[in-house]
C-alpha cells in the first residue's frame, strides 16, 4: 500500500509483524549511482525522516535499512524497525525465523500520519 508519495518518490508499506517502509524513486533508476546527485541527497533526507519518526514512535531496538535490487531492479530502500524479541532478530527479516512473536506495538496508522505530516513538513519548507 502506498502511503506517500510526491513527484520524486513513493513510499510503500511491507506487511510484516514490524513497522516496514519501502521508499522508491518514482524514475525506475537502477543503482543509486545513477540518481541526479540532488534526487540522491533528497532520498537520503526522505530516509531520515522516516528513521527518526520510527524510531521516535516505536523505540525499536534497532533500524535495518537494505537496499538490495536483485528481485526488483529499480532502486529502493527498505526501512524497518527491529526489536529482540520479533520472530527473526537478531536475522534479518528475510533469514531463518526463530521464533513465534506478539509483538504488542503501537498504531501503525498513526506512524504513517506522523511519517506522511514530517514529509509534508519537509517539503513545504523547501518551497
Amino acid at each position: 500500500m502506498t502511503i506517500y508519495e510526491d513527484n520524486d518518490f513513493f513510499i510503500e508499506t511491507e506487511k510484516s509483524e514490524i513497522p516496514w517502509l519501502k521508499i522508491f524513486t518514482k524514475e525506475p533508476y537502477i543503482e543509486l549511482g545513477d540518481l541526479p546527485k540532488d534526487l540522491r541527497s533528497r532520498l537520503w533526507e526522505v530516509y531520515d525522516i522516516i528513521e527518526f519518526e520510527m524510531r521516535k514512535y516505536y523505540n525499536p531496538t534497532k533500524i535495518n535499512m537494505a537496499s538490495f535490487a536483485n528481485m526488483l531492479p529499480r532502486v529502493h530502500i527498505h526501512v524497518m524497525a527491529r526489536f529482540e524479541n520479533d520472530s527473526y532478530f537478531p536475522n534479518p527479516m528475510w533469514g531463518e525465523k526463530l521464533r513465534e512473536a506478539d509483538l504488542n506495538l503501537p498504531d501503525i496508522e498513526e506512524f504513517y500520519k506522523k511519517v506522511i505530516n514530517a514529509l509534508i513538513n519537509k517539503q513545504e519548507k523547501l518551497s
